[in-house]
């Protein structure tokens, strides 16, 4: 009897969170309305210009060096601006995740692998996530956060300089200087949501998909 009780309330609490499974379509709703806005606006500013995103792809020296780059580049481009008005107004959402995680696969591979995890440089090792992955003896963890070390002497050291010679409340007026490392950290936090919309797709009520399949697909 015991231990009846406790199962009892544990229960009892599983059902009060399975109640709220009526709502589960604001999960892909929100990832649709974040990424949204991301891939539009990355694929307009390629679109806009077009021609220093082909000289980049192509350019084997200070850029990507990929193979076809004019044919890359408006395939990017594209995918980003047409993939992102899919997200925000929910059509085709499982089709249009697929390209735009190889184009996420692609960016993190090319334009980010070699600048490691983060996409802002970790300045204090104590706070960084490496911190819990080196506990677990991940490889390059270590070096990581001696990274963080290395970049919270410089960035303390700049702020030092533009204290001294600078206007150093307006400078900082809209926000905190950092280090861009450019890793692959966005990369792979937008194939994972991509991941999550093609497995469960766009969500009920707030996107067209659902009223295709619940007004053509799905009927007799």
């Amino acid at each position: 009897m015991s231990q009846a009780l406790p199962i009892r309330i544990a229960n009892r609490l599983q059902d009060l969170i399975e109640s709220f499974r009526f709502l589960d379509f604001l999960a892909p709703t929100a990832i649709r309305l974040y990424l949204a806005p991301i891939f539009v606006v990355a694929g307009y500013h390629k679109l806009q210009d077009i021609d220093s995103i082909i000289a980049w792809f192509g350019n084997p020296d200070w850029g990507l060096g990929l193979p076809y780059p004019e044919v890359m580049a408006y395939l990017a481009a594209y995918t980003e601006f047409l993939g992102g008005i899919a997200l925000l107004v929910g059509i085709a959402v499982r089709w249009f995740s697929v390209p735009l995680m190889i184009t996420m696969i692609v960016a993190a591979l090319t334009a980010h692998w070699d600048n490691g995890w983060f996409a802002i440089a970790s300045s204090n090792p104590d706070t960084s996530a490496a911190k819990a992955a080196a506990w677990v003896g991940f490889p390059g963890a270590q070096e990581s956060l001696e990274n963080s070390r290395e970049v919270g002497k410089r960035l303390t050291a700049a702020k030092s300089i533009l204290r001294e010679h600078g206007n150093y409340n307006w400078l900082t007026e809209k926000g905190n200087f950092v280090v861009l490392n450019n890793g692959i950290e966005f990369a792979v936090t937008y194939f994972i949501m991509l991941a999550v919309l093609f497995f469960m797709g766009a969500g009920k009520f707030l996107s067209l998909d659902y009223y295709i399949r619940l007004f053509l697909r799905d009927r007799p």
